[in-house]
Parts: structure tokens; C-alpha cells; sequence
């Protein structure tokens, strides 16, 4: 998704598809709710932790939660917690991210939406398995 939303949208448009889920989403309110339109979640995960990262926020809160799902991009984009700078990573630092950190992550959603824990776990897990509909034969 990074930085190709728009070109991304007109193929989609070009070729339906079923719906998934717009990995790692960036883009503006207008794209997101074009996806949305078009039957796609949008993941929101480590870069929503960053206090600096106000369109990624402010699209966290506006959305309809029924539109979006988290994700760690594990071992990528981590959250604000395990960032390390450049300098630092040359060091020997790391900054991997993995599928442990998602509680944390969606904490900072449940204060950004001031929502209860358990009601984002509901409807996160319902729109992933709406986005992914063969993840219910695993569970």
C-alpha cells in the first residue's frame, strides 16, 4: 500500500476482486473510503503507535470500526516501542517487530477510539475473518 493507493484503486476498479485487506494503509480518507466501498479492511498496526503519525491516527478514529483490522507487518514497520534509529540499528540494535506486540498495538487504538478492549476484539476479529473468510475452517 505504501505510497500507491491511487494506482492500486484503478486496477481494482479495472478488475474487482472480493474484497482483502489493504495491507499497511497510509493513504488519505477519501482512498480509504474508496477501498472501503470497494469491500477491503484496511490494516492498521505499528506506525499508528507513533504520536507523530496524525493522518494514520486520525484515519484510525474516523474510519468505521467495521472497516478496519490490525496487523504487526511482523518483522516490519515496528511500533513506537521498538523503533531503533538508523545509527543505533548499525550497532546491533534491533527493531524486528513480531505478532506479540499486536496487544500493545491495539491498545493504542482502544485509546485513540476511546472503546473498550474487548469491543475492538470483536470487531477486528470479525472483519479479518470477513476480509479472509477460510481463516474460520482454522479455528
Amino acid at each position: 500500500m505504501r505510497r500507491s493507493a491511487d494506482t492500486l484503486l484503478k486496477h481494482l476498479r479495472a478488475t474487482p476482486v472480493r474484497g482483502g485487506i489493504a495491507h499497511a494503509f497510509n493513504g488519505s480518507l477519501q482512498q480509504a473510503l474508496a477501498f472501503v466501498a470497494l469491500g477491503f479492511k484496511l490494516g492498521f498496526g505499528g506506525a499508528m503507535t507513533f504520536d507523530r503519525a496524525l493522518q494514520i491516527r486520525r484515519l484510525a478514529v474516523a474510519l468505521p470500526l467495521d472497516a478496519i483490522v490490525l496487523e504487526t507487518d511482523a518483522p516490519d514497520i515496528p511500533p513506537h516501542w521498538l523503533y531503533r534509529t538508523a545509527a543505533q540499528r548499525a550497532a546491533g540494535a534491533s527493531s524486528r517487530n513480531e505478532p506479540v506486540e499486536l496487544p500493545r498495538i491495539a491498545q493504542t487504538l482502544v485509546e485513540l477510539r476511546g472503546i473498550a478492549p474487548a469491543e475492538l476484539a470483536r470487531a477486528t476479529s470479525a472483519n479479518v475473518l470477513t476480509a479472509l473468510p477460510r481463516l474460520a475452517a482454522l479455528g
